[in-house]
């Protein structure tokens, strides 16, 4: 079996102001030190607002921490008369690894349609950062029984205008939307079909070595209490934790359990 790194990235989304979050990653950082953390088997990455991306990268960069960090959002645009945006420049110059696209709440609420979403991760990959893509269905797909068909979808609808080398280099997030915020969680089965379905059209689509690197994660209501169940799932590669990722204790308490499965 293909070994890839587990990742636990937390969303932290509209919180924490640029203090709050220099404290959070200190805590965080002190609470793996202290049970010897082996980074090697877990990535641990942050998502802050872009308000406190500068601080985080300051402190991460001062005292070397092995911490990653990256943005919930970024502009289609280089540069210009784009007022309010970001662009994928910026945040790679801040030392950024990772952004978040296509989220369920961007793609509801600011809408972001596909084409967008396919020019965020392009923007993402030419300045050299990986694309945590965003996928997954709602009550009504799930009740048609098109959810993984749906899913998949949204993944295909992306990669099919990408080259094998970009490809390669996404980070896909399986986020049922009926499960992000509610408290209710997809069964470790539920996660791992729908992990499965995602890499065997990336198996279709280009070869077996994309599908083996492309690491998937699950999110929707992740917390320490299921993460362990959902990480011994074989295409299960970590998590994208929302609401459970304010809560340093519970987040370095994920991160330990994903840890356990680097090994696999």
């Amino acid at each position: 079996m293909p070994h890839r790194i587990p990742l636990v990235a937390g969303n932290w989304k509209m919180n924490f102001d640029h203090l709050e979050a220099t404290y959070f990653v200190q805590k965080l950082a002190w609470s793996l030190r202290d049970v010897r953390f082996d980074y090697k088997r877990c990535e641990v990455a942050l998502m802050p607002s872009f308000t406190s991306l500068r601080s985080v990268q300051v402190l991460v960069e001062a005292d070397r921490l092995n911490i990653t960090y990256g943005a919930q959002a970024v502009s289609v645009t280089a540069q210009g008369a784009f007022t309010g945006d970001v662009s994928a420049d910026m945040l790679a110059s801040l030392g950024c690894s990772y952004v978040i696209v296509g989220h369920s709440e961007r793609r509801k609420y600011h809408p972001e349609d596909d084409a967008n979403i396919v020019d965020q991760v392009r923007a993402v990959l030419a300045a050299d950062m990986q694309p945590i893509l965003c996928v997954g269905e709602s009550f009504e797909e799930r009740r048609q029984g098109i959810e993984l068909d749906f899913a998949v979808g949204q993944v295909h609808d992306v990669t099919r205008d990408l080259s094998e080398a970009e490809a390669a280099r996404l980070i896909v997030a399986y986020e049922p939307v009926w499960a992000i915020g509610t408290g209710m969680v997809a069964t470790p089965e539920t996660a791992q079909d729908a992990a499965k379905a995602i890499r065997d059209d990336l198996r279709k689509s280009f070869n077996a070595s994309v599908a083996d690197s492309v690491r998937i994660l699950y999110g929707g209501s992740v917390t320490s209490k299921n993460a362990s169940q959902l990480i011994s799932e074989p295409d299960v590669d970590g998590f994208l934790v929302g609401g459970a990722s304010l809560d340093v204790d519970e987040l370095a308490t994920i991160a330990r359990l994903a840890a356990k499965s680097g090994s696999r």
